[in-house]
């Protein structure tokens, strides 16, 4: 693993060019981790409270659950990142609009904090992963970027079937 993260850590400083960052791997989450977070909480909010309950094929999640479940899964996945104990959440896929929309930033706000606190020194770090099985903290590094880019097209493609366009295709000003 150690091998792994270091092949990482040289792949990402190589393409950052000549600029060398001491963290350049966390650097780089916490980028990805900007992006999506202020794409997915414009996005909760962009949605009209009445389609929370959306969900385009009976087989697929409600716009609800997305943002309970990203939630959810930050608390959870951040406080693997930092040794410390997700709080307790009052919020459930159901939960109003603006319940949702403050548990999504809520959980934003916490993972923000988490990152900061981290070094790619602590990436090769043996954490308890879902399931109490033991995997390096590299992995809910990985886990946190890779399910906000996944959920966030959920929304985006819900946002698009409801009329609207999202916040990523949204022009430059």
């Amino acid at each position: 693993m150690r091998v792994w993260i270091a092949g990482m850590m040289l792949a990402v400083g190589q393409a950052m060019g000549a600029q060398q960052v001491a963290n350049p791997v966390v650097t780089s989450a916490k980028e990805i981790y900007a992006r999506q977070s202020a794409w997915m909480l414009t996005a909760a909010e962009q949605m009209p409270a009445d389609r929370y309950g959306y969900k385009p094929t009976a087989d697929q999640w409600t716009y609800g659950k997305i943002v309970a479940h990203v939630a959810q899964a930050n608390y959870h996945v951040c406080a693997m990142l930092n040794d410390t104990t997700a709080p307790a959440g009052t919020f459930s896929d159901t939960s109003s609009k603006e319940v949702l929309a403050a548990a999504l930033k809520g959980s934003f706000d916490f993972c923000g904090k988490a990152l900061d606190g981290l070094e790619d020194s602590r990436l090769g770090d043996t954490i308890t992963y879902f399931g109490g099985v033991k995997k390096p903290r590299a992995r809910a590094l990985v886990e946190l970027t890779d399910d906000l880019e996944d959920h966030y097209s959920q929304m985006a493609s819900y946002l698009r079937l409801n009329g609207m366009l999202p916040p990523s295709a949204k022009p430059k000003k």
